[in-house]
């Protein structure tokens, strides 16, 4: 008799198709789910070759778009970077596979979900804090680790034999010396050869990004047109071309981002289970919509509510990171954060060359630059010894559509005074 019905998060690969048939001999029915958030992926030979393995249905859900509307998006608005430098695309991939992991187990009325992650990683932790958020009555069979499978598996070779035993396809090219994983953001690279911090990545790892040195000798210059603080339109100055749905512009941006080379770093992090570990990372378009977003933030944005806002941006991401997306407080932060982007609007101008990106203009109709009152070449109206004048001015901008503004005011007397304006 059947213990019940479990949806694997699948792959194709080896680790998960040996969990496939492992989970049948423990008597569970097995959905496989297979999430296509930008991977390159054979998913017609997955789905058969899950469906040779035993498995009762196959899901392949193609989710690229609400991949970047509804995740990548809210991590552009945030300026997410876990400890200075990961943008955080695997991290943000978890939860976007798993909502739709729980989903199909709660149509197909399974009451186990079952996953291929690691004991050592984040990702059991990203994957498993997400079900339990959505499916709280949901049970988790995490492989990995339960000691009769993990004693039973103990390397890479104990799984080849596993699988050439019970007529699992096994992989007929040489595998890679480190483990990988890519989606619609970034690439990732750790483990094997890479586990010695210093030694250096091979050139032919990389997969998303040619090496600056080999890139274009030529810069792309690009139009990136934002609205509440996302990007609604990007346009090539150099060949007009234009791109403006949320999947085709981060996809677009990676083209680009990618052909110079843009977004490489090798860090060593520390994971929430309490070590640290070495990755290398691809992520091209997220770099240069992180300067982008930087940029015109920061041209329309106020001061204090900016400086509140980049605290948020830490706390979300490391609550991301850690896998706490679909907790209260990261859905309180969210909103902090989306009600942030209001007024940020407008147009940033920028090259990507040589592994760089180099900004080279911005426009806004919600800015709260003063060309006249900065000007070190226009005096104006304004007098440094007036501090009623220097009111006045600052009077100005709060007709912008902010709700609250810190205003210093420095006569000629040396008196500083504080002055707050709630509207």
């Amino acid at each position: 008799m059947s213990k019940g019905t479990v949806v694997l998060a699948y792959s194709g690969g080896l680790d998960t198709s040996c969990i496939l048939v492992w989970l049948k001999e423990q008597g569970y029915d097995v959905i496989t789910y297979l999430a296509n958030i930008g991977q390159d992926e054979d998913f017609e030979a997955a789905q058969k070759k899950a469906e040779s393995l035993g498995a009762k249905k196959v899901f392949i859900e193609d989710l690229r778009a609400e991949f970047v509307e509804d995740f990548i998006w809210p991590a552009v608005q945030a300026n997410a970077v876990y400890e200075d430098r990961y943008l955080l695309g695997t991290a943000v991939a978890r939860p976007c596979i798993a909502r739709r992991q729980v989903e199909i187990a709660r149509r197909e009325g399974a009451h186990f979900v079952s996953h291929g992650a690691t004991g050592k990683g984040n990702d059991q932790i990203r994957f498993e804090l997400t079900c339990y958020a959505l499916y709280p009555e949901v049970k988790i069979i995490a492989p990995w680790r339960i000691p009769e499978f993990y004693n039973r598996f103990r390397g890479r070779t104990d799984l080849m034999e596993y699988a050439q035993k019970h007529g699992i396809p096994v992989p007929v090219t040489p595998r890679a010396p480190w483990s990988m994983d890519a989606n619609l953001m970034h690439i990732s690279y750790e483990s094997g050869i890479l586990e010695n911090p210093k030694s250096r990545a091979p050139a032919d790892l990389y997969l998303m990004t040619k090496n600056p040195e080999d890139s274009p000798s030529v810069p792309d210059v690009l139009e990136i047109e934002f609205k509440n603080g996302v990007p609604v339109k990007v346009t090539n100055v150099k060949d007009s071309k234009v791109t403006s749905s949320p999947l085709d512009i981060f996809s677009y941006l990676n083209d680009i981002g990618g052909k110079h080379g843009v977004g490489r770093i090798d860090i060593v992090e520390n994971r929430f289970i309490g070590m640290k570990s070495r990755g290398i990372y691809e992520t091209p378009g997220g770099t240069i919509l992180l300067k982008a977003h930087l940029d015109i933030e920061t041209f329309t944005m106020d001061k204090e509510v900016r400086r509140i806002k980049q605290g948020l941006g830490i706390k979300f991401s490391e609550l991301v990171y850690n896998g706490f997306w679909d907790s209260p407080e990261c859905d309180f932060v969210r909103h902090c954060i989306t009600k942030s982007q209001e007024n940020v609007e407008g147009k940033v101008q920028l090259s990507v060359f040589k592994g760089q990106v180099y900004i080279l203009g911005r426009d806004s109709p919600t800015s709260l630059y003063n060309e006249e009152l900065v000007s070190m070449d226009v005096q104006g109206d304004y007098d440094p010894c007036d501090a009623s004048g220097f009111i006045r001015i600052n009077a100005v901008r709060l007709a912008s559509p902010l709700v609250r503004f810190n205003v210093s005011v420095l006569n000629c007397s040396g008196l500083r005074q504080i002055a707050f304006f709630f509207f």
